[in-house]
């Protein structure tokens, strides 16, 4: 719900006032008691952030939001590969150099 300013015509008080827009715009000044206030025209509040903090990231989508855990390598996905129980290949062993680099070192 916005928030209204008005003015009274008669005595020039200026009040604010929070209704549905659907509602019909104040009449009676709350100061001097005569339907003479008037609505002003405003640029609006926009947006109250109320609360501890508000992010850009705070209303990102799901997928979204698991994209760029994957990305970032954080989290979990539900359709990460089953681990393999297969052992890693083993490295090949350390051999003396081959023919070629021994001739170019010496």
């Amino acid at each position: 719900m916005p928030t209204y300013d008005y003015v009274c015509a008669e005595c020039d008080h200026a009040l604010e006032a929070f209704h549905a827009m659907s509602a019909a715009p104040l009449k009676d000044c709350p100061a001097c008691g005569k339907p003479a206030l008037k609505r002003k025209i405003g640029t609006g509040a926009g947006l109250l952030f109320k609360g501890s903090g508000f992010y850009t990231t705070d209303y990102r989508s799901d997928s979204y939001k698991s994209a760029a855990k994957s990305e970032q390598g954080g989290g979990k996905s539900e359709t990460a590969p089953a681990k393999s129980d297969a052992k890693p290949a083993a490295a090949p062993a350390a051999s003396s150099p081959s023919p070629k680099t021994a001739a170019a070192s010496g």
